[in-house]
């Protein structure tokens, strides 16, 4: 498995250099193109992160938690995975660090942290997605796009419930 980068980055040239492709100069284009979507990324990229550190240091997190906890409740859903269930669709970053928490206060095989590693797995970070694509193709509709991400995050967060309930975890 260690070995998969390395034999991936000599097929490529070997390939180049049977169709007689110049690998050093096809490489520095594919950098300057990488940069150049870099630049149309980043600002995107910033404005998802401050504003995920401002909900958080304000604690309008806090305050969705509290919101949403009756109704996790009500149906059963573990309390623990609430702060999962909230970050997931605004950072990929801190919904990994969310599920580090989980799994290391309530162990891999709990139902808190296998439901965790479920969600984690079967929904998007939503609105990192959206901003970064939407300015990448320059999209002008893009909120007709924001409900349907909604709801398949939505259908994730319940088929992955259902399924951890279904196979008895």
């Amino acid at each position: 498995m260690n070995y998969i980068i390395p034999v991936f980055v000599f097929i490529s040239i070997f390939v180049a250099l049977i169709k007689n492709r110049d690998v050093y100069s096809d490489f520095i284009d594919g950098a300057e193109n990488g940069f150049e979507i870099l630049k149309s990324i980043i600002a995107p990229i910033i404005a998802i992160s401050v504003a995920v550190e401002m909900l958080k240091a304000s604690g309008a997190m806090d305050m969705l938690f509290s919101a949403v906890y009756p109704l996790c409740n009500a149906i059963g859903f573990p309390k623990e995975v609430i702060p999962m269930v909230i970050v997931r669709p605004l950072s990929g970053s801190g919904s990994v660090g969310v599920l580090t928490s989980i799994l290391n206060t309530y162990g891999a095989d709990s139902r808190a942290g296998i439901l965790a590693s479920v969600i984690n797995g079967s929904t998007e970070t939503t609105f990192y997605c959206l901003c970064v694509y939407f300015s990448m193709t320059r999209v002008k509709n893009n909120l007709k796009a924001l409900p349907c991400a909604i709801i398949g995050d939505i259908t994730g967060i319940i088929m992955a419930t259902i399924m951890v309930n279904l196979l008895k975890f």
